[in-house]
């Protein structure tokens, strides 16, 4: 079995949302390097890594986040939220994703997705 936890970020922090209600907002960590390091120091080899900024807005917010885990740490990032674009999908990719994960944008634009998975083979989508 594989144990893959995840790291909810709004404003480059860890939280929690309750039934994804941004109002709910509950901060757990101020420093989600510290958080994937911990899952790293405790044997986790994969993280997911979700931009709820970027769900919100349609565009990715927090790849600088993604930056500082995927270059500082060994763990393989799977990141998610707001990816929308070609060029949210170069972003993610350029700042250290191992694979991206297109929740919305496949049912909404499936064209764009499967052109995704297409150029970037589905182990990277």
């Amino acid at each position: 079995m594989r144990i893959i936890p995840a790291i909810d970020l709004i404003d480059g922090k860890c939280v929690r949302l309750t039934k994804g209600d941004y109002a709910t907002k509950k901060i757990y960590s101020e420093d989600p390097l510290e958080m994937a390091r911990t899952f790293e120091a405790s044997g986790i080899r994969h993280l997911h890594l979700v931009d709820l900024d970027g769900a919100r807005s349609a565009h990715i917010v927090n790849h600088k986040v993604l930056e500082r885990i995927a270059g500082n740490t060994s763990l393989s990032v799977d990141f998610g939220g707001g990816i929308k674009s070609d060029e949210d999908v170069r972003i993610a990719f350029e700042s250290g994703a191992a694979q991206i994960t297109g929740g919305s944008i496949a049912a909404a634009d499936p064209e764009r997705f499967l052109g995704w998975l297409e150029a970037h083979g589905p182990e990277r989508i």
